[in-house]
């Protein structure tokens, strides 16, 4: 809740943006630590900067603590390069569908989410996630159907992920990533044919999809824009031919549970309660696999 400046704030409270006051935040000026939004951020070598700052008008000498240690909304430490981690995961993304188109279809048969099927990879034993490949629920992650395909996907990734990186810090990230994708494709593996094919980010794209619109809300921001987009991609998922809604839910759902309690998280059992909802979600993930691998063999 926002408080007028220079009243005493509560220990779980967060200051509003120096400049937009109605936006609460976790990160602060190096340079001068003045409370700033993500709208006011200016990437500096270390951090970020006010726009005063960034424009020479602060003296870092008289303005800046010498023991300042910057961190995000969730928590997490405010580095120099906000989007690395999203630019890796493009990274790998791209260099594994490379990797497809040269190697063919015996690799990606190898790597894609599948309950049990005879592929061309093994034609005589059946392969797939109920037979032991449980790997098959991660790999599946960075594999892409198409050009059409892995360009939405990591237009969505760099446009999103970015964002939600500098705003969660690299490690909380990196866990909503992995954590929304695995949902999905557990969701997938429960739901779908047993011999139905699935690859793709989205699961974990629709995962940070639901976080930002958590962070949004959290922020006070407008939230008619990612409501507006959110809507778009459902309706692309469950009115388009050849889409996996499972991966879209399964990432969609994790996403909220897990954004929710990386930036409502109180300060004192921060780390708790961010890390053992990631936890708790890996548990189900788990369940979902036994029930349906149960199921299968």
């Amino acid at each position: 809740m926002e408080q007028p400046a220079g009243s005493a704030q509560d220990a779980r409270s967060l200051p509003g943006c120096y400049r937009h006051p109605d936006r609460e935040t976790g990160v602060r000026c190096t340079r001068c630590e003045r409370p700033i939004c993500p709208e006011c951020m200016v990437s500096a070598s270390v951090g970020f900067h006010c726009p005063e700052c960034a424009r020479g008008g602060a003296s870092s000498e008289a303005r800046t603590p010498a023991a300042a240690q910057p961190r995000t909304l969730a928590g997490g430490t405010v580095a120099a390069d906000p989007r690395l981690l999203t630019k890796l995961l493009i990274g790998i993304n791209v260099a594994l569908f490379l990797v497809q188109l040269t190697v063919g279809d015996a690799f990606t048969e190898r790597f894609e989410l599948i309950g049990n099927a005879l592929t061309h990879y093994s034609p005589y034993v059946p392969q797939g996630v109920a037979d032991g490949q449980y790997y098959r629920l991660l790999t599946s992650m960075f594999l892409h159907g198409g050009y059409l395909h892995i360009a939405f996907n990591m237009l969505s990734l760099w446009w999103i992920g970015g964002p939600l990186e500098a705003a969660l810090g690299r490690a909380r990230y990196l866990a909503l990533y992995f954590v929304s994708g695995l949902a999905g494709s557990a969701l997938t593996y429960l739901l779908a044919a047993p011999y139905q094919p699935s690859l793709g980010a989205s699961g974990a794209i629709f995962g940070l999809f639901g976080a930002t619109a958590v962070l949004m809300r959290r922020l006070n921001y407008d939230m008619r824009p990612v409501i507006a987009l959110l809507v778009i991609n459902l309706i692309i998922t469950f009115g388009v031919p050849n889409i996996s809604w499972q991966a879209h839910i399964g990432g969609l759902v994790a996403g909220v549970g897990v954004g929710y309690a990386m930036v409502h998280a109180p300060r004192e059992k921060r780390a708790l309660i961010q890390y053992g909802s990631c936890a708790l979600v890996l548990v189900v993930v788990a369940i979902l696999t036994l029930v349906r691998t149960a199921q299968l063999t």
